[in-house]
C-alpha cells in the first residue's frame, strides 16, 4: 500500500511538471513574437519614419511669420533684431557662430535633419545684407519633395523663376533675389537657399 501511494504521488508530480513546462514554453513563444517599438528588425523609430514632412521642414526654415524675408528678418535689420527674433521663434534655433560679419543659428529635427541659418552683416553698421540656409536631409526623396514645396512657395511670393534648372532655381522680385540649389552628393542630401537684396535701393530704404 505504501509503494502504491508513493507511485501515485510521483506520477502526479511528473504530470504537473510537464504541464508547467508546456505553459512556460507557450508564454516565451508569445513574448518573442512581440517586437519592441524601436526594434532593429524595423529600422525605424516610434514615429514610423526617418524623414520630416516637406511642409514642416519649410515652415521651420521660413519661420512662423510672413514679415521680412524669412524668420521675421528683413534686409537692413540690425543684429539686435536678429537675436530677438530667433529667441522668440516657435522652433528654437541654437546659435553656433557669432562673428563680426555674420551669426549662425542651427536646428536639428526629431529625425536628425539639420537646418543652418546664417545672417550676414554690413561691416560698419552690422545690418543684415544676406541670409543663407543650408538644409541637410536623410534621403533623396525628402530632398526632392522639399525642393518642390519650396519652389511652389517662392514662385507664389516672387513670381515665375528666372532660372529653372534640375538643380538650380532663382527668383527676383523686390525686395529679394532668391536662389535655391540642390547640393546633394552621394549619400549626403541637401539644399542651399540664398537671399540677397534685389537691388541697392532695398538696403537704402531700410536705412531711412
Amino acid at each position: 500500500m505504501t509503494h502504491s501511494t508513493t507511485l501515485r504521488y510521483f506520477l502526479l508530480a511528473t504530470l504537473l511538471g510537464y504541464a508547467l513546462a508546456d505553459c512556460q514554453t507557450k508564454t516565451d513563444t508569445s513574448e518573442d513574437l512581440t517586437l519592441p517599438t524601436d526594434s532593429p528588425a524595423t529600422g525605424k523609430a516610434a514615429n514610423g519614419g526617418i524623414n520630416s514632412t516637406p511642409s514642416d521642414l519649410l515652415k521651420t526654415i521660413v519661420g512662423d511669420t510672413d514679415e521680412g524675408i524669412i524668420r521675421g528678418i528683413a534686409f537692413g535689420d540690425p543684429l539686435s533684431k536678429v537675436r530677438a527674433a530667433e529667441s522668440r521663434a516657435a522652433q528654437t534655433f541654437e546659435m553656433f557662430e557669432d562673428s563680426l560679419r555674420h551669426v549662425g543659428y542651427t536646428f536639428e529635427t526629431d529625425q536628425l535633419e539639420t537646418i543652418d541659418v546664417l545672417y550676414y552683416f554690413t561691416p560698419e553698421d552690422r545690418l543684415v545684407e544676406k541670409i543663407t540656409v543650408d538644409v541637410y536631409l536623410n534621403s533623396e526623396q525628402t530632398t526632392r519633395k522639399l525642393w518642390q514645396t519650396a519652389k511652389k512657395r517662392f514662385t507664389g511670393q516672387y513670381g515665375a523663376p528666372l532660372e529653372d534648372k534640375p538643380r538650380h532655381l532663382s527668383w527676383k522680385k523686390a525686395p529679394a533675389r532668391v536662389t535655391m540649389d540642390e547640393v546633394s552628393e552621394g549619400k549626403d542630401y541637401g539644399l542651399k537657399m540664398v537671399f540677397v537684396p534685389a537691388d541697392k535701393t532695398v538696403m537704402a530704404i531700410n536705412f531711412e
